[in-house]
């Protein structure tokens, strides 16, 4: 019987990163159980190598598998959590010391806020108290999400911010213009979300004769970009995250399909 092939080292150095802000090698295919995926497909992910996982407590069956992965091997593991509303400094610490207990675990690698200016706020109190769980060691890494994109580009030359997370799609590519410019001075991780824009990017749009995208083109199309670190996927099923895994094993977009890929983004952003 003869053995299975194993990546390229071209293919494992596009789907593996070493990422500075949290000390570990991390794989580029974020994992997020808010779609639908059950319990099985969520410890095979685990199994695939997925190790970047983006937590909420709301996802019950995910916080069931997570904590028996942490159990086993906690190192192996990037875990990113925040409050679900992070406007005082009692609310961010207590969204830190409750994802601590309910996972089971001594320090989260990346606490972040959430969306900026709409569920979180950037105060002095807020930032003071996240700094806080960091010197700590409650935290290892500090982090927000933000769709303002100028906003996040002054956060990324000027603040205690270890990652921001920030939409980038085909779509939506303003990143490129407003924020990774910004990133050389302190060099803060970047994970991407929205990299299908909701689907939108799956689906035809009137007049667009080409070809349409998988959700494994919209994930390579975001790593292709060296600046982004990771991109956070929720498949339904296990079927679908084996589809995007076989996406990776492409590598990079080809410089046709990349603009292949920005021209249907121009014509669905409309």
């Amino acid at each position: 019987m003869s053995a299975a092939p194993q990546p390229s080292t071209a293919s494992r150095d596009f789907t593996w990163r070493h990422v500075p802000a949290f000390g570990k090698r991390v794989h580029r295919l974020g994992l997020t159980g808010n779609y639908g995926i059950d319990e099985a497909g969520l410890s095979a992910a685990l199994e695939r190598g997925l190790n970047y996982i983006f937590w909420t407590p709301r996802q019950g069956r995910f916080t069931r598998v997570l904590r028996e992965a942490l159990k086993r091997d906690r190192e192996r593991f990037v875990i990113s959590a925040g409050p679900s509303f992070g406007w005082f400094p009692g609310q961010v610490r207590r969204g830190a010391e409750r994802a601590l207990k309910v996972l089971g675990v001594d320090y989260l690698d990346l606490y972040q806020l959430y969306w900026l200016s709409r569920m979180s706020a950037w105060t002095e109190g807020t930032v003071e108290e996240l700094v806080k769980l960091k010197q700590e060691g409650k935290v290892r890494a500090l982090g927000v999400s933000i769709h303002d994109r100028p906003r996040a580009g002054r956060l990324a030359e000027d603040s205690p911010l270890d990652v921001l997370m920030i939409r980038y799609n085909a779509a939506h590519p303003g990143a490129e213009r407003d924020i990774f410019p910004h990133l050389e001075k302190r060099k803060p991780a970047i994970v991407a979300y929205t990299a299908t824009d909701w689907r939108k990017l799956l689906k035809r749009p009137s007049g667009w004769e080409g070809p349409v995208p998988t959700a494994g083109d919209c994930y390579r199309f975001c790593l292709s970009n060296p600046h982004v670190d990771v991109v956070l996927n929720g498949p339904a099923s296990l079927a679908q995250l084996d589809e995007n895994l076989a996406a990776l094993e492409k590598g990079p977009l080809s410089s046709e399909e990349m603009e292949w890929m920005r021209r249907f983004g121009q014509v669905v952003h409309g």
